[in-house]
């Protein structure tokens, strides 16, 4: 499987992103790609609550994700909505980051709602409180595809190694981590948690991103890290985008994940222990 990861400079105008998204879907369709991801909040870059509740709509009433879906059927590709920004249900107000996996058909195969909030301060000038716009979500998903079973995950997830545990102990040949992470901490810790997860795992690690400096109608601009990363299951590198915007083309070979996990076939030496203790 060929799979062509999509990065980004997303907008805070969702007709604008999704223009950008189809139009790419179909440049990676003539590059021989079966599988097309794409970054965290696809639709709306955003740092304004008051503009979000104005543009963003909840799932049914949501244009960029029919038009996108139509995309993936009018070529045939498995798609990876990394994720829509999306109202939710009632009573709930706040928001909700879903991530979508939608099938050559059209169909979507698998919703994920990114479960770890983005709640920190790295730096004296740059703080993030993602719970209090965005609802978390609390299931771990887990999707099959004809070319192998996809575990569903979301940006600041990635620090959380016991998701991709257990992702991978269901039967996750590929862990998918959509982002638009932050330029204060990209640097450091994003290719070194990519990495981590799929050598502890055995999985392919699929990491598109958004990047660069997000223009804004409303609010203060945003800067993503970039650097949509492909990992193969043994640890190494496989693609790296780095900061411009564009397709990231990677061959997925399956085997390779066996061969990893029969080399370190740590998935399978858990052991139960008690403690810590004072």
């Amino acid at each position: 499987m060929r799979a062509a990861l999509l990065q980004m400079t997303s907008s805070d105008v969702p007709a604008e992103n999704t223009r950008t998204v189809t139009e790419a879907m179909g440049r990676a369709a003539a590059a021989g790609a079966g599988f097309v991801l794409t970054p965290e909040v696809t639709n709306c870059v955003s740092a304004s609550r008051t503009h979000q509740a104005e543009v963003l709509r909840r799932e049914d009433d949501d244009a960029s994700l029919p038009a996108l879906r139509d995309c993936a059927a009018r070529h045939g590709l498995w798609l990876l909505i990394g994720s829509l920004a999306l109202k939710s249900e009632p009573p709930e107000a706040r928001f909700v980051n879903r991530s979508f996996l939608i099938g050559p058909d059209g169909a979507i195969a698998a919703r994920y709602d990114k479960m770890h909030m983005f709640d920190v301060q790295v730096t004296e000038t740059e703080t993030y409180r993602e719970s209090a716009g965005y609802a978390p979500g609390d299931k771990a998903v887990l999707a099959q595809t004809p070319f192998g079973r996809i575990g569903m995950t979301v940006c600041y997830d990635v620090r959380f190694a016991y998701l991709y545990r257990a992702l991978a102990q269901a039967g996750a040949d590929i862990l998918t981590v959509p982002a638009a992470f932050s330029p204060a901490t990209g640097p450091a810790h994003w290719e070194v948690l990519l990495r981590a997860r799929a050598i502890e795992t055995g999985c392919y690690v699929l990491a598109p991103a958004q990047t660069g400096h997000h223009s804004a109608s409303a609010g203060r601009q945003r800067t993503s890290h970039g650097h949509s990363l492909a990992i193969a299951p043994w640890g190494e590198v496989l693609a790296d985008a780095g900061r411009e915007p564009g397709l990231t083309m990677v061959d997925l070979d399956l085997a390779k994940v066996q061969e990893a996990r029969n080399k370190i076939p740590s998935l399978q030496h858990d052991r139960a222990f008690s403690g810590p203790y004072e």
